[in-house]
């Protein structure tokens, strides 16, 4: 009776379980949100991560209603996103920092990149300019006052060493290294394709630059309970620790 009655009150307690589609991109966001899934589901909340491979798709379905929330981008990306495209779409909340970097397979130290060697960036507007600040902070290119996180390679007023920038899709830039000297990568798909970054970058972003990742929800569903149970799943020590331990410093949590 006792084992009988317990099994009837797990079965209510699943089928009372809210279900949200949630978004992510490969690599840390979707490891990450496994161990999400697996407090969520003790706080009542079932989440069904599906996986994008770009990074442009999350957003459509999520303002199309294909998706609940998602969990794949920085801030400066999502307000260029809803400024062009339109989106009804807020953020609700921080979740990590992948701190871009430079790699090279051609290079080990950025003194020995040579005149007119060939340099890869992300070719979506937000990570582009990211990749020219950081390039711009190196000391390899100078771009011009004011441009800040809206910078293009139009931007550009002082290449002292001739570099070819070439814009790639974002998750395209690992495949490139045997054709560039250098490519500046996010860290997620630096991670997906077996890099390091604390390691093997030949340079990377300072950790307090504004590029933490967030989560968006649809305006409306800002304020919904099932969000709130989703941030507080989010934000708990077992998966702060999770992404130290597993990602031991390329990927860092962005909350307090």
């Amino acid at each position: 009776m006792i084992a009988a009655a317990v099994a009837a009150l797990f079965t209510a307690s699943v089928a009372h379980a809210e279900t949200k589609k949630i978004g992510v991109t490969p690599g840390p966001h979707a490891q990450i949100m496994e161990k999400v899934k697996e407090i969520a589901a003790k706080n009542g909340l079932d989440l069904q991560v599906i996986e994008f491979s770009d990074y442009v798709v999350p957003n459509q379905a999520l303002a199309d209603g294909d998706l609940d929330i998602n969990s794949f981008q920085h801030q400066p990306y999502l307000d260029r996103q809803i400024a062009d495209r339109k989106f009804d779409l807020v953020s609700v909340g921080q979740t990590v920092n992948f701190p871009m970097g430079g790699y090279s397979k051609k290079v080990k130290e950025l003194k020995d990149l040579k005149d007119g060697s060939s340099v890869a960036l992300p070719n979506d507007p937000s990570n582009g300019a990211r990749a020219l600040l950081i390039l711009a902070d190196q000391g390899l290119i100078k771009l011009r006052d004011g441009a800040g996180a809206k910078a293009t390679v139009a931007d550009v007023i002082d290449n002292p060493k001739n570099l070819k920038l070439v814009e790639l899709d974002a998750a395209q830039l690992p495949r490139s290294l045997d054709d560039v000297d250098v490519a500046v990568i996010n860290s997620n798909y630096a991670i997906e394709a077996g890099m390091n970054p604390s390691k093997d970058s030949l340079f990377r972003e300072g950790l307090k630059a504004p590029y933490a990742n967030v989560i968006a929800v649809r305006k409306a569903d800002a304020n919904a309970p099932w969000v709130k149970t989703f941030l507080d799943s989010y934000h708990t020590p077992e998966v702060k620790a999770f992404i130290e331990t597993t990602f031991k410093g390329s990927v860092v949590p962005a909350w307090q």
